[in-house]
């Protein structure tokens, strides 16, 4: 797009002594007119272009009007650069990419890197996060089955809004046409993703993060108390980092863990039952009484070894 292209050669004359107008016009896959016109647009705008003459000549900005490098510490610009950059992987983003050699630009020339950041794209549809990207952008209807909690499956008609990771999972929230109401869909629950030709207004107001969490949940958290041996303590702390813990002399550990429905959390159930003998749930009972009656439902299925 011009604009982007406007924006991304002031950002590299800011940034350069001199560019001239056919490195310009390659990078940017366009004629030199083109760049002409755009560097009489953004002279226009008010940004001081100087024009250089000679076989070394082209472009550049007024000497005094160069980006200020301290607005942003190397601090600031290496942990952007980390981000957009993980971004831009998993959505192959060259804007994103473009916006990344900008800030290397008026970041340190030595660096080391003192933050990764991993998205664990692999759980989820290899494209399904890029076709989503690009349906929120150009606001397509996308069509997909669903298997929701209770394990029915069903074919959704979405207006798309906006992108969510959390939870170490993808999630996409919009107006299900289908339910006639807003919804937030699981990546790794949807099958046959498909972005049809049409298109939606963009009525929506997307409401902010904290806006998206049922304020009702706080009235409806009960603690899971879990006794766990010390087998499996590194395994019960990846999933429950951050529940209240006490140690024990013997090696063991109790945690205590504000869950929404624990007795509906079918999800909870899954996690439990993967630590084995390792874990024991204490409390609440009734939850011991529905991992009881899991692991007998289990054992009924090799009951033949």
């Amino acid at each position: 797009m011009k604009l982007e292209r406007l924006v991304s050669i002031i950002y590299k004359l800011l940034n350069h002594e001199v560019l001239s107008a056919s490195m310009l016009a390659e990078e940017f896959q366009v004629s030199q007119r083109t760049i002409y016109r755009d560097i009489d647009v953004i002279c226009a705008a008010g940004f001081p272009v100087v024009s250089y003459q000679g076989t070394k000549g082209g472009y550049g900005m007024m000497d005094g009007y160069k980006m200020d490098k301290s607005l942003l510490g190397s601090y600031d610009v290496n942990s952007l650069i980390t981000v957009l950059r993980s971004l831009s992987t998993v959505f192959e983003d060259e804007r994103a990419q473009g916006t990344i050699e900008r800030l290397q630009t008026i970041g340190p020339e030595h660096r080391t890197t003192s933050l990764s950041v991993d998205l664990e794209t692999r759980r989820t549809e290899p494209d399904a996060l890029r076709h989503l990207r690009s349906a929120i952008t150009r606001r397509n209807i996308v069509r997909f089955d669903y298997i929701n909690v209770k394990n029915e499956r069903t074919t959704r008609d979405m207006e798309p809004l906006r992108l969510h990771f959390k939870y170490r999972n993808w999630y996409v929230y919009g107006f299900c046409r289908t339910r006639r109401d807003y919804r937030e869909f699981r990546l790794s629950r949807m099958l046959n993703l498909f972005l049809t030709q049409e298109t939606f207004e963009p009525h929506h107001e997307v409401p902010e993060e904290a806006a998206l969490s049922n304020k009702r949940w706080q009235d409806q958290l009960e603690d899971v108390v879990i006794r766990v041996w010390p087998e499996a303590l590194a395994e019960v702390m990846d999933q429950f980092h951050q529940a209240d813990k006490q140690f024990h002399d013997d090696g063991s550990m109790t945690l205590r863990i504000p869950v929404y429905q624990p007795l509906q959390a079918r999800w909870l159930w899954t996690i439990l039952l993967s630590f084995g003998s390792g874990a024991e749930v204490l409390e609440p009972p009734a939850l011991r009484r529905i991992v009881k009656e899991q692991l007998q439902n289990a054992l009924k299925l090799y009951a033949d070894v």
